[in-house]
């Protein structure tokens, strides 16, 4: 895109942007437009739009047409008011289409979620707003519950302070998939100009409705009736001690409330408790990383706590660690946890007669099989689906569709669980809930929650994953990973860690085939997606896929070494074998990485 076309791009930008913080940054560009750097910002603001993908939008804070702003919003939230109105034509006919929209403590979250509730006013859909900043989950319970048609989450989730993003949600109160994606963002590429009312306006004539407690209480009442073991909680509730952080998002109101009414002790992190986009206290409020969490395991030391608990800003993803027995804390990874709690879970559903006929545990291509082990001891069957917990939920409404098998528990290894049916997305409140539950049963036998994790190992064999990440940012970050990925579609890998590749599974091209044997090819039955996964001899998976959400690609390694006579011995030198193998792997792939760079 040569120069005329940016600053052509920038004007039409100034004429339409109704906000006067983002328009001014791109004034204020424009008229330093011969500086260098003022160029390249301008450039980089301007070079593209910013997509509305399959997921909704994401993005860096800022004027311009790459950027998250209150227009690209406006016309977001135009084109899936379009879509709705087509989608349910009886509803629109009637006048009886909503929309709940929420928001996390990120900066703009005021201008965002008040933009999209005024533009689906404009459009003959009422619009729920809550008035305070609320959890994901919570936004996916209230779809639901109020009946409504689609919903928005004003959040980037655990990305860093200079971001925010925008996710839609359909009417069963999961994220949107197929059909509905590609057509909504078909709509919104067509909007020329939002609709519009006044904010006023709208709540007086009740097309905008503020609503708060009387979703927070049901939210709440949902999650501890999801629990199994309340006689026990009663009990030893009070032995318990939780230090908990919400890293300046929005999990405070609704784990502490939900804990506390359970009778547990939590010491919340007192830096990192209130909503605070600029998450002053952390480089990345990402309970899956061991920086984040480094406050609230100081204080879970010196409180000498028996749990640390963490969630991420919007609250959908939950982060832990325990204690050793030394007394330092040993953080549990996403696979660890999602583990720990599909054994809880299935356990107590077949001790209280709950396992439903024909159950079946929902998880991400690229989390690991420790937790395929966990289900088949419970003869449970294990469905594999894209990354990203909509497509847990596609995969749950099928099966509800169909009636043949039924939902048993869900998640990702990127620290999601759903222990619930009546949300429809990753919750970590729940999460949060259930993990205290589980900590008290273990504990009640005389046993950690690390002690059961290696009680697993042992029956099950270790497991042990690793992940890798590079980011390629800037105007030729994107054709930098389409470069690596092309490079291992084509090329394929042999070995890896020193294990012979024996298959090579293409979610893009839908099929799976031999590298020794490439023109014979099985079809794949999946959603098309750029992730190639490649199965090693000894059963070690390694999954390669470029981030929807951030500028980077990603690489998961799952391995998994036998322990030798379910002993203490067997499972150091199970450890030792996989620690090396993961290692060696992620030395292959950084190298590789690199050179790309």
């Amino acid at each position: 895109m040569d120069k005329n076309e940016i600053l052509s791009r920038a004007k039409q930008y100034i004429a339409e942007e109704k906000d006067e913080t983002f328009r001014k940054e791109v004034e204020e560009l424009l008229n330093k437009k011969d500086d260098p750097a003022s160029y390249a910002e301008l450039e980089d603001r301007f070079y593209k739009s910013l997509e509305f993908g399959t997921g909704g939008l994401r993005g860096i804070m800022g004027g311009g047409t790459n950027r998250m702003n209150t227009l690209n919003i406006s016309k977001a939230t135009q084109g899936l008011a379009n879509y709705i109105i087509k989608a349910f034509p009886e509803d629109a006919k009637n006048g009886t289409l909503s929309a709940c929209i929420a928001f996390d403590s990120r900066h703009n979250h005021d201008k965002f979620s008040d933009v999209t509730a005024r533009v689906f006013a404009a459009n003959g859909i009422k619009a729920y707003l809550f008035t305070g900043m609320r959890p994901t989950p919570e936004l996916s319970f209230a779809i639901r519950t109020l009946g409504c048609k689609t919903g928005v989450v004003v959040t980037a989730s655990h990305n860093p302070p200079k971001y925010n993003g925008y996710k839609a949600y359909w009417a069963d109160g999961a994220q949107v998939t197929e059909p509905h994606d590609t057509a909504i963002i078909d709509e919104v590429n067509a909007v020329t100009e939002p609709k519009l009312i006044d904010r006023d306006v709208a709540i007086k004539e009740g097309k905008i409705v503020l609503i708060d407690k009387e979703i927070d209480d049901k939210f709440q009442a949902m999650i501890k009736a999801n629990l199994y073991r309340p006689e026990l909680i009663k009990e030893k509730a009070s032995s318990v001690k939780v230090v908990y952080t919400p890293l300046h998002g929005t999990g405070a109101m609704h784990v502490e409330k939900v804990l506390g009414d359970l009778g547990l002790n939590v010491i919340t992190v007192p830096e990192q408790r209130e909503g605070d986009g600029n998450f002053p206290t952390v480089e990345k409020p990402n309970p899956e990383e061991a920086p984040a969490l480094k406050m609230a395991v100081e204080l879970a030391e010196k409180e000498k706590a028996d749990v640390v608990m963490a969630t991420d800003p919007d609250a959908d993803r939950f982060g832990t660690a325990f204690p050793g027995k030394d007394g330092k804390f040993v953080l549990v990874t996403g696979n660890q946890m999602g583990a720990l709690l599909a054994d809880y879970v299935l356990l107590s559903k077949k001790e209280f007669n709950k396992m439903p006929d024909n159950p079946v545990l929902i998880r991400s291509i690229v989390t690991s099989p420790f937790v395929d082990a966990v289900a088949k001891s419970y003869n449970v069957s294990v469905k594999e689906c894209l990354t990203g917990f909509k497509w847990i939920a596609a995969v749950e409404a099928e099966m509800e569709k169909s009636g043949k098998e039924h939902y048993a528990f869900g998640l990702e290894e990127s620290y999601g669980y759903k222990v619930e049916s009546e949300v429809r997305d990753k919750d970590g409140v729940s999460a949060a809930a259930m993990c205290a539950e589980m900590t008290l049963y273990w504990a009640s036998k005389g046993k950690s929650l690390l002690d059961h994790l290696n009680d697993l190992y042992k029956k099950l064999g270790y497991f042990e994953d690793a992940a890798i990440s590079k980011y390629f940012e800037g105007i030729s970050g994107p054709a930098i990973m389409g470069g690596i990925m092309t490079k291992l579609r084509t090329e394929g890998l042999k070995t890896l860690g020193g294990k012979k590749v024996l298959c090579i599974r293409d979610i893009q091209e839908s099929v799976s085939f031999d590298p020794a044997n490439p023109s014979v090819k099985k079809p794949v039955d999946f959603p098309k997606s750029n992730v190639l996964q490649f199965f090693l001899e000894d059963g070690t998976v390694v999954s390669a896929r470029p981030s929807g959400t951030e500028p980077k690609i990603k690489f998961y390694v799952n391995t998994k070494v036998p322990v030798e006579g379910e002993s203490d011995e067997g499972l150091a030198k199970a450890k030792e074998i996989a620690h090396e193998l993961c290692n060696k792997i992620s030395a292959e792939i950084n190298a590789m990485l690199d050179a790309a760079k």
